[in-house]
């Protein structure tokens, strides 16, 4: 099963590519991201003022560029045999998929050689203190031009003179999966947990250095990863998806 991520985030591929290598999907189920499959993500602007309308924009957007454009049938398995294995998509090979994400294939458009299931994410941080800001923005935080560190500082700063008790906060994802034939399906949960006094952690990205889950004493970052993807907002809704995926399959 072919599966594109529609997001120009490489971390969230990643992560995504783990959860499915760590669940019921393991080894069926290839999470290509954008740049492989068809050259780059078509520009989408994030307008609708709702993680759902967001993913869903950004899912159609991916679906429609990918109905005229497919990569090569050879791509996964010429990203296997760089890396000195030739089974496709297999998730026991770590350095398979490093070398696919490191070096990937330029796309190549051809006439459609299979079928995409498309998927794209959408999430943020809510912060009960700020009205749940930066929630739809989180990812231009501090700006359109700014990075996850510019945008984790400013929480910091914003967040500075908060007390403990009112430092509540959650995490939302929404996944939006689109078939071949255009239907779509959607996915939501949500991790809740508290910010911590300042970022902690070297692991992760975004504002996990930030973000201790209910439950814990340790931030997302400091976790690491197989812990944090045991009960993370995205693994909880990617969860919902791989089993929706895997009733498909049965």
């Amino acid at each position: 099963m072919k599966l594109c991520l529609a997001s120009g985030n490489a971390h969230k591929a990643q992560e995504f590519q783990q959860l499915a290598d760590a669940g019921a999907l393991r080894g069926v189920l290839r999470i290509a991201t954008a740049r492989e499959a068809c050259g780059a993500m078509p520009n989408v602007v994030e307008d609708t003022g709702t993680f759902t309308g967001n993913a869903r924009k950004k899912a159609r957007a991916l679906h429609e560029k990918l109905r005229t454009f497919e990569p090569l049938p050879e791509l996964w398995s010429a990203v296997a045999e760089r890396s000195g294995d030739t089974a496709f998509g297999d998730s026991q090979n770590p350095s398979a998929r490093e070398s696919a994400a490191a070096d990937p294939l330029p796309p190549r458009s051809i006439k459609r050689a299979g079928a995409w299931w498309i998927m794209s994410d959408d999430s943020g941080l809510c912060v009960d203190a700020l009205d749940g800001a930066p929630g739809v923005e989180s990812a231009y935080y501090a700006g359109p031009q700014a990075d996850g560190a510019a945008n984790l500082a400013k929480l910091v700063r914003v967040m500075r003179d908060v007390p403990g008790e009112n430092r509540a906060a959650h995490f939302v994802c929404v996944l939006v999966l689109i078939s071949p034939d255009g239907k779509e399906h959607i996915f939501e949960a949500r991790c809740d947990g508290r910010l911590a006094r300042a970022p902690r952690g070297g692991g992760g990205f975004g504002y996990d250095p930030l973000f201790i889950p209910d439950g814990f004493d340790q931030t997302f970052s400091e976790l690491g990863e197989p812990e944090k993807n045991a009960l993370s907002h995205r693994a909880r809704a990617w969860k919902q998806a791989e089993t929706f995926l895997k009733n498909l399959k049965s």
